[in-house]
This record gives structure tokens, C-alpha cells and sequence, in this order.
């Protein structure tokens, strides 16, 4: 009963990106074809919302759900490390026809073989978790 709060708030983040047509493979092909704004309005509106989020967060010091401030640290990339984790994430968008968010949204929505996904994307997790100290960092 503790975290009901967390799983009400999830329901209603499930139903605002289903009537927004987030979850559709169509409005995903329509953006990568050029066709349409609507997906990088949403895109484009989020960026700029945790923007937002994250200042506001930064100055009045908020606290996670633990008591403990919330930090924000510089990571020290290398330079192609947003490439490379781009191309990863969009050829993965690309063959499944939906980001980590919306694949649990689509098995509530009834597409159960986006389970299939879903465990590929732990099994790509844990991967990543048992290489990842012979991985350029």
C-alpha cells in the first residue's frame, strides 16, 4: 500500500500516452518518414518539460523517495559515446517499433509478444552490467 500512489500515477501515464497515440507504430513511421510533427511535438515538449523539471529540482533540493537529496554529477564521455548509444537505441526503436516506456504500455494495451521485447531488453541489461568493465568508458 505503499507505493499505490506510484502505480495510480503509472495507470495515468499509461492512458495519457495511449490517447496521445505515442504507443502508435504508425505515429513512430510517420516521424521517421518526415510526414508528420506530431511525435517530435511530443518529443520536443518533454525535452523542454524535464528541462524545466530538472532545474527546479536542482535549486529547491528535492529528495528522493529514500530522504536523500537529489545529485546531479558530470560524466566524463568520450567522444563518440552518445553516437554509438544512439545508434544501439534507435536500431532497437526501430526493430521492435517502441522505446523502453511505451513496451510495458503496449502489453497493457494487449500486444503480449512486446514481452518477448521486453526480456531482451533485461538480458541486453544484464549483458551490458557483465562487460561492461572491458567497454570503453
Amino acid at each position: 500500500m505503499k507505493y499505490i500512489k506510484f502505480f495510480l500515477i503509472g495507470i495515468l501515464f499509461g492512458i495519457i500516452m495511449t490517447k496521445s497515440e505515442i504507443i502508435s507504430w504508425y505515429r513512430i513511421q510517420e516521424m521517421f518518414r518526415f510526414h508528420s510533427f506530431h511525435m517530435y511535438g511530443v518529443i520536443g515538449s518533454s525535452v523542454i518539460l524535464g528541462m524545466i523539471q530538472v532545474l527546479i529540482i536542482k535549486k529547491i533540493n528535492f529528495k528522493n523517495i529514500g530522504g536523500k537529496i537529489i545529485e546531479f554529477k558530470n560524466k566524463k564521455l568520450g567522444r563518440y559515446n552518445n553516437l554509438y548509444g544512439g545508434i544501439i537505441f534507435g536500431l532497437g526503436w526501430a526493430l521492435t517499433g517502441a522505446c523502453p516506456g511505451p513496451m510495458y504500455i503496449l502489453i497493457g494495451n494487449g500486444y503480449y509478444i512486446f514481452g518477448v521485447v521486453i526480456l531482451s531488453a533485461i538480458l541486453g541489461a544484464f549483458t551490458y552490467g557483465a562487460i561492461k568493465e572491458k567497454l570503453p568508458h
